[in-house]
Formats: structure tokens, C-alpha cells, sequence
């Protein structure tokens, strides 16, 4: 009787294989949790500078006016310059126990007024038109969310 040669994988080289794996994911989940929170900080960066923007054509076209409200459906017209607030899109995944500043509302301060804790949001200065993270929770680079805009 003539016996073939067994053709496949011993049960060793499966565990071994299952075993690699789990290392490369181990190691890959959490780059890939914080490449998302970059692109969140990123987008949150991109929203400041088009909201900044449209305040300040807004102001260039009133002759030196800032906009009293970022709010879209105001009766100040300034939906003409932004059709619409994106929402900060940062998590605070950086700083364990933050609480996430996420949210589009626009809060109107004074000229003093500026971010003191976590929060939510965008904080609006009509003063002289400047727009914030209204969060101090820091991000990847150590740099709180406030700062953005600024750096």
C-alpha cells in the first residue's frame, strides 16, 4: 500500500499564526484609535479657520463690524458667510476622565471671557472676533483645544 504524504498545517503552526496576529492587532488597535483622534483634532482645526474666516469677511464687508453672533439664523445676515457651524469634532482621548468639548453650540463672551475648564462647544468673542475651543483639555501634542487658531 502506497501512502500519500499529509498535506496541511499542524495545530503548532495555527497557534503560532493566531498568535502573531494577536500581537500585530494588540499593537495596531490603539495607533489606530489615536490616528482618528488626529483627524478629529485636525477637522476641529479646519472648522475654526472657516468660521474665523467668514467672521472676518463678515467684518471687512460691515466696515469694521464684528458680527454680533456666529449663530446661522440670526437677523444679522451672517448665514450669508457660513451657512452652517460644524460641531467641534475633538474627544479629549488624550486626557483620561475629559470630558468631550463636542458640540457646534456658539457661546457669546466679553472681551475678558476665555476657556477655564472643559467644556462644550465653540466660544465666540465679538470683540474682536475671536473664536475658540471653549475646552482647555490638551490634545496629542500637549497644546490645549483653546489654543487652536493660535499656534
Amino acid at each position: 500500500m502506497i501512502r500519500l504524504k499529509a498535506k496541511g498545517f499542524t495545530l503548532i503552526e495555527l497557534m503560532i499564526v493566531v498568535a502573531i496576529i494577536g500581537i500585530l492587532a494588540a499593537i495596531a488597535i490603539p495607533r489606530f484609535a489615536q490616528m482618528l483622534e488626529k483627524s478629529r483634532e485636525g477637522s476641529t482645526k479646519g472648522n475654526l479657520g472657516s468660521i474665523k474666516s467668514a467672521a472676518s469677511i463678515y467684518y471687512g464687508d460691515t466696515q469694521g463690524i464684528w458680527p454680533t453672533t456666529l449663530n446661522s439664523f440670526s437677523t444679522y445676515g451672517f448665514s450669508r458667510y457660513l451657512d452652517n457651524i460644524s460641531p467641534v469634532k475633538v474627544t479629549g482621548a488624550f486626557v483620561s476622565g475629559a470630558v468631550s468639548p463636542s458640540g457646534a453650540k456658539v457661546t457669546m463672551t466679553t472681551m475678558s471671557s476665555v476657556p477655564t475648564g472643559s467644556s462644550t462647544g465653540w466660544l465666540y468673542d465679538s470683540s474682536f472676533g475671536s473664536v475658540y475651543v471653549n475646552s482647555t483639555v490638551q490634545d496629542s501634542k500637549s497644546l490645549p483645544y483653546s489654543f487652536y487658531g493660535f499656534e
